[in-house]
């Protein structure tokens, strides 16, 4: 509470003309100093090395088949199964509590009582939050590679490419996303749990239920996307739509479908998320006051 205080007061001191790209450097630069000055960075950290640690213990010992197929088999077991485990919670860390937790503890009135345009201070935000994620998310990146080079040399899929970028624009929608439940509470508890209820378990439930239960494709669920990371490293690429049957005793065959989203429309759908749920949270935000 302390440490942010002074930081605001420091980002008073420097700012100089409302809307200028100078309050929205400084607003990021200082954001992204509490980000690497605070545990939460550190946690994020530190979990995303054990998972890397983990594969890598697990995968050196017992030599799996699956992953030790190809080198396309080995991204795809390694990244595609973690990678947008680490962004769910990058966005829980950094977006969940970052605009609710200026109504919390006060501290927005120390920014909102200068001249400094709430767009500023929500898109700093935005940014700061995106870096400090991608820093977590490359460094993990960087010991999968390390660890695919050990094993296949520098034969590295262009598909770890697109999953790369298909993970960074996911970001942008999972932390647009998050950052719009921010600036719907005024606390940093309720906005961060409903992010984590919705990321870890809800979107994925209710994705499941309405492919195979309805028959719809669950396209206006933002988990849903994801799966364009994983089956990347599918080759051929897996089909829109799956139809299959499992046979329950003689006289009973169930019949489910299953989707998969396909590029075009897996980014579509990101940089949707990405851009409504943005200017949402910012809407919110410049109505919102400080009381």
């Amino acid at each position: 509470m302390i440490e942010m205080e002074t930081m605001n007061v420091d980002v008073n001191q420097q700012i100089g003309t409302p809307g200028s790209l100078d309050q929205l450097f400084i607003i990021t630069k200082y954001e992204l100093l509490n980000y690497f000055r605070s545990r939460r960075f550190l946690i994020l950290l530190i979990i995303g090395l054990i998972i890397d640690f983990i594969l890598t213990g697990i995968i050196g010992y017992y030599r799996p088949q699956s992953f030790l197929s190809s080198n396309l088999s080995f991204y795809g077991g390694w990244v595609g199964q973690s990678i947008t485990f680490i962004i769910i919670l990058s966005a829980i860390f950094f977006g969940g509590d970052s605009i609710s937790g200026e109504f919390q503890n006060k501290t927005g009135f120390f920014i909102a009582s200068r001249p400094i345009r709430r767009s500023s201070i929500y898109i700093g935000k935005w940014i700061a939050s995106f870096v400090a994620s991608l820093l977590i998310m490359f460094i993990f990146l960087a010991i999968t590679i390390a660890n695919g080079i050990y094993y296949f040399g520098y034969s590295i899929p262009y598909q770890l490419g697109d999953a790369i970028l298909f993970s960074i624009l996911y970001l942008a929608a999972v932390l647009g996303f998050a950052f719009f439940f921010s600036s719907l509470f005024k606390s940093s508890a309720y906005s961060i749990l409903i992010t984590i209820i919705l990321f870890l378990f809800a979107f994925t439930l209710m994705q499941d239920l309405i492919s195979s239960l309805v028959g719809i494709e669950p396209w206006f669920i933002i988990t849903y996307t994801a799966g364009i990371i994983t089956n990347i490293f599918t080759v051929p690429f897996p089909a829109h739509i799956v139809h299959s049957t499992t046979q329950i005793g003689p006289k009973r065959t169930i019949f489910t479908t299953t989707y998969n989203a396909t590029i075009s429309e897996g980014l579509i759908i990101m940089a949707g998320y990405f851009i409504i749920s943005t200017i949402l949270g910012l809407f919110i935000f410049e109505k919102r006051e400080f009381n």
